[in-house]
């Protein structure tokens, strides 16, 4: 790994050209930053573990100094310096560096580094693709349903236990004693999942049988990861199937009480 740069921003004369490249305005802008090299933007690419250093150009066409406050967003961009001041017609080239952790998932991960000064901001965009293979994993955990009647809820969750970013789909079916009684896609799921990503959802249904042993199962899939099934066992009055049972039972053994006694009856 490469060491940290910590050099101080080092201001260069501003040519000519550099000068006649700032945008056409009525009035002179007080200042304007930049990546190095007229580029607009800092697009980096590189395995987890890489360190990329580049610089961030702060121009000032005035005859005043300038001064201007520069702010990374990301833990991964580490700027040389935090606070520029420019010289009249000059340019300030402020090193940074970008440490991309070891442990980064394989993808874009946008960033930006703002530079304020005398009321005005502008924002540097910074875009990191982390190279490496990919792994698409969408997981369902923790199915179970509460309440009863117009008031009964599913509750699951959805996790990402990838790491790339995906678009998940899910799908809510229930099944009882005498067939299907739901079928249908949630709600307020999510267009995309970042990875790591875990959401506790939940789904009325107003609709579910009141007397009836339901088995629901929530299913999710999303484009590159295998479906993903869990479900539970729902039954709105827990009393009732094991009443009927032993109602059944005890008609059983009043039927066959009596058979035998008129059996044995000369």
């Amino acid at each position: 790994m490469q060491p940290r740069t910590r050099a101080a921003a080092l201001a260069v004369p501003a040519v000519a050209a550099v000068l006649l490249a700032a945008p056409a305005a009525a009035e002179p802008q007080p200042w304007w930053a930049a990546p190095s090299g007229g580029r607009s933007a800092i697009a980096l690419e590189g395995v987890p573990g890489t360190v990329f250093e580049d610089k961030l150009s702060v121009v000032n066409p005035g005859t005043a100094p300038r001064t201007v406050e520069l702010r990374a967003t990301g833990a991964w961009i580490t700027l040389a310096e935090r606070r520029v001041r420019v010289p009249p017609r000059t340019r300030a080239d402020v090193p940074l560096t970008v440490t991309v952790p070891t442990g980064a998932v394989p993808g874009g991960h946008p960033a930006a580094v703002t530079v304020t000064g005398e009321g005005r901001q502008l924002q540097v965009p910074v875009t990191v693709r982390v190279t490496g293979p990919t792994l698409a994993a969408l997981s369902v955990e923790h199915v179970r349903v509460s309440g009863t009647g117009r008031g009964t809820v599913i509750h699951y969750a959805l996790v990402n236990r990838g790491n790339t970013v995906l678009a998940p789909h899910l799908e809510i079916r229930a099944v009882g004693v005498f067939g299907q009684v739901l079928h249908r896609t949630p709600g307020g799921v999510p267009a995309e999942l970042p990875p790591g990503r875990s959401l506790r959802l939940t789904e009325p249904w107003p609709g579910a049988p009141r007397l009836d042993r339901v088995r629901v199962s929530v299913t999710a899939t999303a484009p590159g990861a295998a479906h993903s099934t869990a479900s539970d066992t729902y039954t709105p009055l827990p009393w009732l199937l094991p009443g009927l049972g032993a109602a059944v039972a005890a008609a059983g053994a009043y039927w066959l009480v009596r058979r035998r006694r008129k059996a044995v009856r000369p």
